[in-house]
């Protein structure tokens, strides 16, 4: 079994559609974060809510049309789209209407769950996952701490294809037992 940080520099340089420099000089944000996520996906049973903002839609539809696909050869794994939930998150406004949602994600998910959020932290979307300990945040023009930070520039989609296929990389290296991520 490989060390996560050698593995995903492997699989960074060895894979032509990931293989960036800014990948790698980001992977000390990365590979922690991921390896939180995936633990809780793969050993803790947690189910995945996704969310982004709505200049993201596009990329939560392509994250959930491909997290399970056939093409992955391996089992399904509990993704779900948010909007699939609850119709009315554009009507979040505060951290009271967020504990609401969580508390009705508490009683749907007994295993626990985890947010993954893609955009931009302003987006009041972007609240439910900020109050949430485990949330996997992908944040634009934003820092914060446990998060993975990307700026707006004109290479930002590809950037997040390129993240998406590291991961999904990953995922499955961790289901199949070929990697620890926790070491």
């Amino acid at each position: 079994m490989q060390e996560f940080l050698n593995w995903t520099l492997k699989a960074i340089r060895d894979d032509s559609l990931i293989s960036s420099s800014w990948l790698e000089e980001k992977k000390f944000e990365w590979t922690p974060m991921v390896a939180k996520s995936i633990t809780n996906i793969i050993n803790n049973g947690c189910s995945v809510i996704i969310l982004s903002d709505t200049d993201r839609k596009w990329f939560l539809e392509y994250i959930t049309a491909n997290i399970n696909s056939s093409k992955n050869a391996r089992p399904f794994l509990p993704f779900y789209d948010f909007k699939s939930f609850s119709r009315q998150i554009k009507s979040i406004q505060s951290e009271r209407d967020a504990d609401n949602i969580k508390d009705m994600l508490n009683i749907s998910f007994p295993n626990g769950y985890i947010f993954w959020y893609i955009g931009k932290g302003q987006d009041p979307i972007a609240t439910i996952a900020k109050i949430s300990k485990n949330s996997f945040m992908w944040l634009i023009d934003e820092n914060r701490q446990n998060t993975f930070s990307l700026k707006s520039d004109d290479f930002l989609d590809f950037k997040l294809l390129q993240m998406f296929k590291l991961f999904n990389k990953t995922l499955s290296a961790a289901l199949f037992a070929q990697i620890d991520v926790n070491k």
